[in-house]
């Protein structure tokens, strides 16, 4: 999947991997923690300007994942859930999403980098109350993060968050022109596998939380396999292509990006929770496996933008990382929980600088600056190997 210029320099680049005598501890992830929280905003509840919209909702989820392993971080996200609850929706958003021609998305903000090209025309900047906008999976990754959330804390205002916004998500099944599937941004411009990734993703995560709700979102997030399982933008190699041709409606071909061969493992994996039905672990696994063995090498993970990810290629791999912890924890396999303790050894030895600053290519070097992005996507694989070992 990588093209041979990168593979070569990734292949050098691994060569010169130097992996610590131990295993991370967690005491190195709450290291990590403390980095990330130097980017954060107290005032908008955000980590703007390190990072976007989108990102601050992965922030937030990794947070909650090492706080259910580690109680003195529990203690301190509790505020940081409270603070990003209240603040982040009072927050006026101008952004507005492209995606460039390798299909790697672009994120221009009006208020801090990546700022708009000049001469584009803005869109106006409107509040973010309960955390709605016009891209779904934005309001995928928000869902998300306030799920882990509640399974955190318990909240149920964090849960009912979550439950609304996968109402305005739903709105738009069945609007594209190609089967059941959900539209990537509300100006019906794009289908792809991100945005339906997550709309399966947020469903079957409520249907195991959904209390009497529970069959109405376990109901969606079987339509939405369906739909996207039809959809041929899994590939004859098992992996996952970045969309579809909106004309034809045919997978586009588009890169196999590390984070659309994460979010389906965690959405197949609460489906088999849901259902008790072993069939969508086993395809998740193929998943999984597909990935693994495409966009590694020496056993590391890489995205095919490195070392040029942008503002949003930043957040992929740690996406990838915590899915599979959610489908390790759920039917371990040895393989697994070697990828993950391996990629957080390589993270450790050699793509940290400073007060555990950690950076975008995980086989090192390290790139400087660090920002919430490149940390909150590597702490997803120190907690990933934590929460599994």
């Amino acid at each position: 999947m990588f093209s041979r210029s990168f593979f070569t320099a990734a292949l050098l680049a691994s060569a010169s991997i130097v992996l610590p005598a131990q295993a991370v501890t967690l005491a190195d992830a709450e290291g990590s923690y403390h980095a990330l929280q130097q980017f954060y905003n107290q005032s908008i509840g955000l980590w703007i300007p390190s990072t976007g919209w989108w990102n601050s909702a992965n922030c937030l989820t990794v947070i909650a994942d090492l706080a259910a392993i580690d109680g003195g971080v529990k203690a301190q996200s509790e505020s940081v859930f409270g603070n990003t609850f209240r603040e982040a929706q009072l927050y006026n958003l101008q952004m507005q999403k492209v995606v460039g021609p390798d299909y790697l998305p672009h994120t221009y903000y009006g208020h801090h980098w990546p700022y708009f090209p000049q001469g584009w025309h803005r869109p106006e900047p409107h509040q973010t109350n309960g955390f709605l906008n016009s891209y779904y999976d934005d309001e995928g990754w928000w869902a998300l993060a306030w799920i882990a959330a509640y399974d955190v804390t318990g909240n149920w205002q964090y849960l009912a968050t979550a439950e609304s916004i996968f109402e305005d998500i739903k709105a738009a099944a069945g609007t594209t022109p190609c089967g059941g599937l959900i539209w990537w941004d509300k100006s019906h411009t794009y289908v792809n596998a991100i945005a339906n990734e997550l709309f399966l993703d947020v469903a079957a995560h409520l249907a195991n939380r959904g209390g009497n709700r529970a069959t109405y979102y376990l109901s969606w997030a079987q339509k939405q396999w369906a739909a996207f399982k039809a959809s041929g933008m899994i590939n004859d190699q098992n992996t996952i292509n970045d969309g579809l041709n909106i004309t034809t409606c045919k997978n586009n071909g588009g890169t196999v990006w590390s984070y659309n061969q994460g979010v389906i493992l965690g959405g197949l994996t609460e489906l088999s929770k849901a259902t008790r039905d072993g069939s969508y672990i086993t395809t998740a696994k193929q998943i999984a496996d597909a990935a693994i063995a495409n966009l590694t090498v020496n056993g590391i993970l890489h995205d095919v933008c490195e070392p040029n990810c942008g503002a949003d290629g930043s957040q992929f791999k740690g996406v990838f990382a915590r899915n599979l912890q959610i489908l390790q924890q759920a039917s371990p396999e040895a393989r697994y929980a070697t990828f993950l303790q391996d990629n957080a050894n390589s993270i450790w030895a050699n793509d940290r600088e400073g007060q555990d600053e950690l950076s975008l290519i995980w086989s090192g070097p390290f790139i400087q600056p660090a920002n919430a992005s490149t940390q909150s996507s590597a702490m997803d694989t120190l907690v990933g190997a934590l929460a599994t070992s």
